[in-house]
């Protein structure tokens, strides 16, 4: 998580939300930390004296100091970046990119849909999973 906030911000400034965006972009939607793991991180580059933040619009922006460059430069230099790396495990990224938008899809049938559309979904996602199994046991 260091590394990958430390490489987006040397795009520039930007809050928290802007950074998970950031990092889901970069890596294909493969990876979207939680605002769980970010804002520690960034509160722990701030404390290290490698960002610094402040109040624009409501928001927290944080952009890297002049260690902070220097740090990002010298891991992107020195490494992959963190998302160049996951791009070696695309079939994996791939299916939880599906998993995700699936789940995004059954939760708008159960909130929007009809009775009849959400007992659909449901014979869908039982037709599904018993096809995945079957997948498995042809391996």
């Amino acid at each position: 998580m260091r590394s990958a906030l430390l490489v987006a911000l040397l795009d520039g400034p930007a809050h928290g939300y802007e950074l998970i965006q950031a990092l889901e972009a970069k890596t294909g939607g493969r990876w979207r930390p939680s605002p769980g793991s970010v804002y520690p991180s960034l509160q722990m580059l701030a404390d290290e004296g490698l960002v610094t933040s402040a109040e624009v619009d409501g928001k927290r922006v944080f952009e890297l100091t002049d260690a902070g460059v220097a740090e990002a430069r010298e891991r992107n230099a020195a490494h992959e970046s963190p998302w160049e790396a996951m791009a070696g495990r695309g079939a994996e990224g791939g299916l939880r990119v599906a998993m995700r938008d699936l789940s995004l899809a059954v939760k708008q049938v159960a909130v929007t849909g009809r009775p009849e559309d959400v007992e659909r979904t449901s014979t869908i996602l039982s037709e599904a999973r018993r096809e995945i199994l079957r997948l498995l046991l042809e391996s």
